[in-house]
């Protein structure tokens, strides 16, 4: 790879102090102000999403709580429609090769995808008049243009704005927790929307039939949920493999945003028009539209979670083969024999403490069998520190901080 470092930097030598020229670091007064401002504007920027988000989902919040007061029966029907989602999140989080994220993160992630939801249903609402008159092309549109990218783009930001910057987001496959996480928090408020909206158009109808058809709404959204953690897990595997590869981050996270939204807009082009078009098709024409609405969504689900167990198994498999868990526990050991072996001098009257460096041990990499460059001698016998040997023996990689886990390469 060619050193992409400004000309000067290439030149320096490693003592030579370049702030202000081709480098920069915090020195000065001028320097502080700086950085405090930006983050102040960063931080106040974050903070006025969150507030807008808050302020359209907080009105959704308070009527169905409205509704739930008065027939507790809504927000049970609304926890239950959750389950199946809240499953596939756990189990994300459970199966996680590396190690497992804070939930404080995964509570912050499923809030913010929560609130972000509000943006959705507002750009929706906004552009489905304009589509809807195109007649059925507008649909099937509405669906690849506005609906999924839209949904998806949200649950990504509730991933990238939070828990993409944390240090505990440290592996690819971190990303596909969070992106559940978020998409949990998104089908969350939208099953609590369609739930309660059902259940207060079908009173005018009477209170027991509102309870039925309310019931008929919750489990079409238990079915539903499942697919948007399922979505947003796509987008936030590649979120994660961005992450570690910045020098094309951003067209790693569009594809991930993309594979996001295909899979949504065909899913909600499916379910929308599939029943109309089996009823044109003599053998299925007498199939309940509720059975054909269940098949799919088994169907479709099972299949593309699938296809994500097998690009999370595909990491597992590349995790265990080259032994990323051994290297984080062999950089930790090796942390420890940096530090400095304490002794006593014992001398006439003299109690005094000095230190003298602990010998290194020679040490052979796992994968090249090969003597690491702190090793008493080279593989030729030769002294570490002639020239032949600088020349031979391999360079020593940069020493990771302890407990931090390697990145893993996985796929795209």
């Amino acid at each position: 790879m060619s050193d992409r470092r400004e000309p000067v930097q290439r030149a320096a030598d490693d003592g030579e102090d370049l702030y202000d020229v081709a480098t920069w670091e915090v020195r000065t007064l001028l320097d502080r102000l700086s950085v405090a401002i930006y983050g102040g504007v960063v931080t106040a920027g974050r903070g006025v999403i969150v507030l807008l988000a808050l302020g359209i989902v907080g009105a959704q919040v308070a009527l169905t709580g409205a509704a739930s007061l008065r027939n507790p029966l809504v927000g049970i029907y609304i926890l239950l429609s959750v389950v199946p989602a809240f499953a596939l999140v756990v189990y994300a989080w459970r199966s996680d090769v590396t190690s497992r994220e804070p939930v404080r993160m995964l509570v912050v992630t499923f809030t913010l995808g929560f609130l972000f939801a509000g943006f959705a249903a507002v750009l929706n609402t906004r552009f489905e008049p304009v589509f809807q008159s195109i007649g059925f092309v507008g649909f099937v549109l509405f669906f690849y243009v506005v609906v999924a990218p839209v949904e998806e783009t949200v649950k990504w930001l509730a991933v990238r704005l939070y828990a993409y910057r944390r240090p505990d987001f440290e592996a690819v496959t971190d990303g596909v927790v969070y992106g559940a996480a978020a998409g949990l928090g998104f089908a969350t408020i939208e099953n609590s929307l369609y739930i309660t909206s059902g259940y207060l158009s079908a009173l005018q109808s009477g209170a027991t039939l509102a309870n039925v058809e309310t019931l008929q709404i919750a489990a079409v959204r238990t079915l539903a949920g499942p697919g948007h953690v399922i979505y947003s897990a796509f987008a936030g595997y590649y979120l994660g493999l961005a992450k570690f590869n910045r020098g094309n981050r951003g067209p790693i996270m569009v594809k991930g945003l993309l594979i996001a939204a295909l899979i949504h807009a065909t899913y909600n082009t499916a379910v929308t028009f599939l029943p109309s078009a089996l009823r044109a098709i003599p053998p299925l024409s007498d199939l309940a539209p509720g059975v054909v609405f269940l098949g799919f969504v088994l169907v479709y689900d099972t299949v593309f979670g699938f296809v994500l167990y097998r690009k999370l198994a595909r990491y597992r498999a590349t995790y265990a083969r080259l032994g990323a868990g051994d290297d984080e526990t062999a950089d930790q050991a090796g942390a420890s024999d940096d530090v400095d072996e304490t002794a006593v001098q014992v001398g006439a009257g003299a109690g005094e403490r000095v230190t003298r460096p602990k010998p290194r041990r020679p040490t052979v990499t796992k994968r090249t069998g090969r003597r690491s460059p702190g090793s008493a001698t080279t593989g030729s016998g030769t002294n570490p520190g002639s020239a032949s040997a600088r020349r031979t023996s391999p360079a020593r990689p940069p020493r990771r901080g302890p407990g931090r886990r390697a990145p893993c390469r996985g796929s795209s």
